[in-house]
């Protein structure tokens, strides 16, 4: 496998270089998110220089984070779920295309693929009516020989099966989230080796953790910080203990946020 050149900058942020583009999945470059802190630096900006596209898995706030946008640079081509198009085009960013489940675009060599994610798509949450709601999506991206999966938030489904067939090299895998405990449509360590037991690829990248905490949530006494505090470290390596424990030959790469991942063997856990 020609490695594609691959950044974890946090939380479901990754910048991937393949087939002479380069593309970042749900741009989260700020100290805060709400009531949510970032608890690690916050990548180089030379780390999201020079992107060609950006991918939207879904319209959550910690995904589609409209300040992260901007400074990444209003231009940059984005994709986005179908539906979502105007909602962002009506905010300052003109060049914006929708996909759908199964629909395919070219970006200069690189092929782009949504696929299905199950996990609401609304973007306040399934308990709101206000603001637009579209499905969420993972993404292939193809080029060189090359196939890359940024699964974006997503429970298990039974087309995961399916994605074995397009010989996935790097599984970009959520393992936990930003709070003690994970609501409906999200992987945990346990899950997240079921999906690759399913989608088979050759390296696995647990993404979406270590990144966001409640505000004070990891650091003021309280009953939940220690478990807090171990959810912002333990789940990548539960994760790849859970793949390694099922004997699958996925090779599982536990990359700290605001570091490159490196797919050589001897880097993998």
């Amino acid at each position: 496998m020609a490695s594609p050149e691959i950044h974890f900058l946090g939380h479901s942020t990754v910048r991937v270089e393949l087939a002479g583009r380069t593309v970042l999945t749900d741009p989260l470059l700020a100290r805060t998110v709400g009531l949510l802190r970032r608890v690690v630096p916050l990548p180089d900006p030379a780390t999201w220089a020079g992107v060609d596209l950006v991918l939207i898995s879904h319209l959550h706030g910690d995904h589609l984070h409209i300040p992260s946008l901007r400074t990444v640079g209003p231009d940059t081509r984005i994709l986005v779920p179908r539906g979502a198009g105007d909602w962002l085009r009506g905010r300052g960013f003109p060049h914006v295309g929708e996909l759908s489940a199964g629909e395919t675009i070219r970006d200069g060599d690189l092929r782009i693929t949504a696929v299905r994610a199950e996990h609401s798509g609304h973007r306040w949450g399934p308990r709101s009516t206000h603001g637009p709601a579209t499905e969420s999506l993972g993404y292939l991206l193809e080029g060189g020989g090359v196939t890359v999966y940024a699964s974006g938030d997503t429970g298990l489904f039974d087309g995961m099966a399916v994605l074995a067939e397009r010989a996935v090299d790097v599984a970009l895998l959520p393992v936990w989230g930003w709070g003690p405990t994970l609501g409906p449509g999200h992987l945990d360590p346990v899950s997240a080796a079921e999906a690759v037991a399913r989608i088979r690829p050759r390296f696995a990248v647990p993404v979406h953790w270590g990144t966001l905490a409640l505000a004070g949530m990891a650091h003021l006494p309280s009953p939940l910080r220690g478990r807090m505090r171990r959810l912002l470290v333990d789940p990548p390596h539960s994760f790849a203990t859970e793949v390694a424990a099922r004997g699958l030959g996925t090779r599982v790469v536990v990359t700290p946020p605001g570091n490159r991942v490196s797919l050589s063997p001897a880097a993998a856990a």
